[in-house]
């Protein structure tokens, strides 16, 4: 079977005893720690058409062993609630399933953790009927879904059966929302996509918004890529990232996710800090990355194959043709070092081309934008932004 090596190394333990349907074809995976809206997902998600596939949902209760009574208790009543809501929603094609709260390890606990440990059990569960191709999607427990969500899931990966996952057009849930808390989720929506835009601008071919309740993952690769970090913030993003390396990542845009602007300190960053910082007045949104330090770097991935086996020296005199602050950068960040690295493993200067953003990834571009942030091109007005960006968009 696919993926015994890696249960088996993963040490997985069945968190489901019932068999799986012969036509299983997606397994919805939901973390859920404390969450008093759990029934409004599942609501929306039963509302759903049916895909031709048969569907599981599995909500993975959760907290760390060192959670206090109340949010233990809170999960139990949960555990209670779900089981009662399931057992009057029970469905042919559409199974729900409450898993008992899972206790994670304090050094991990998390929402990498909690979604690792639900989509290894969505991947254990696609291994006993050998379906490689099982479609493992990421949703959370206080999102709401299309009516069209599953269908348009399955239609995606029926089309485009060689990606590796795809992302889901999303838009938070705006109508209970006033004054500053509305103002700050609409103004953060158009951060992620101008973020997007600008990167597909400079020639990033690997563009995408990562949400943790919007995206999905074929079974085998997302064993390929060594399953789910347990990173307690951000997972999402790593994850998305580092998928890219072994194939397409899609975008599924005939269907939308509606995530909650709710306030949040619960993880580090995200929606929910974001706008806790914005309404604190901590942080503004009104201001974003400078749109300069993306033409910055749409000049020199547009000129990357220059880079193909140069020595080191003659690496650092080309870096001085370009931006001081991308010059200052790349030599900070000593990157014809790994140039020079990419280069030996590369036959060709087509090779190396497209090798190119394995090294200046994701993961360098936000470094680097931080840095002439910082020092040559301060966070300026979101709006003014967006306008050069598309200027230059219709321009180039």
């Amino acid at each position: 079977m696919f993926a015994n090596n890696y249960l088996l190394k993963n040490q997985n333990v069945a968190l489901i005893s019932e068999v799986p349907d012969s036509a299983l074809g997606l397994i919805i995976v939901i973390p859920c720690l404390n969450e008093p809206d759990i029934l409004q997902t599942l609501e929306s998600l039963n509302r759903c058409k049916l895909p031709a596939a048969t569907v599981e949902v599995i909500v993975l209760i959760n907290h760390s062993e060192i959670a206090g009574p109340e949010v233990k208790e809170s999960n139990k009543k949960t555990y209670v609630e779900l089981q009662n809501w399931i057992e009057k929603h029970s469905k042919s094609g559409l199974r729900f399933y409450a898993v008992l709260p899972v206790e994670l390890r304090k050094k991990w606990a998390g929402a990498g953790l909690a979604r690792k440990k639900g989509m290894d059990e969505a991947v254990r569960r696609f291994n006993l009927l050998e379906k490689e191709n099982g479609i493992i999607v990421s949703l959370d427990a206080d999102t709401l879904v299309d009516p069209n969500y599953l269908v348009e899931i399955e239609n995606h990966f029926r089309q485009n059966p060689k990606n590796a996952g795809a992302t889901l057009d999303f838009e938070h849930q705006k109508d209970a929302l006033s004054g500053p808390h509305k103002k700050g989720i609409e103004l953060y929506e158009k951060y992620l996509r101008y973020y997007k835009k600008a990167l597909q601008f400079t020639g990033y071919p690997y563009a995408m918004v990562t949400i943790g309740s919007a995206f999905s993952v074929q079974a085998s690769a997302y064993v390929k890529r060594g399953g789910m970090n347990r990173r307690q913030a951000g997972e999402d993003f790593y994850f998305l990232q580092n998928l890219v390396q072994i194939g397409t990542v899609g975008e599924i845009t005939a269907t939308k996710v509606y995530p909650s602007a709710r306030l949040s300190d619960r993880v580090p960053f995200g929606t929910g800090p974001v706008l806790n910082s914005w309404m604190k007045g901590e942080g503004d949104l009104r201001l974003t990355y400078n749109f300069k330090g993306f033409l910055d770097l749409k000049t020199f991935f547009d000129r990357r194959r220059e880079f193909y086996d140069l020595s080191l020296g003659e690496c650092t005199a080309r870096f001085k043709t370009f931006s001081k602050a991308l010059n200052d950068f790349l030599e900070n960040d000593r990157f014809c070092l790994e140039l020079d690295e990419l280069s030996k493993n590369c036959s060709t200067a087509e090779v190396f081309q497209k090798r190119f953003f394995q090294k200046f990834n994701a993961f360098k571009i936000l470094k680097y934008l931080n840095f002439v942030s910082e020092r040559f091109y301060p966070k300026a007005d979101l709006e003014e932004q967006i306008k050069l960006l598309d200027k230059s968009s219709t321009e180039h």
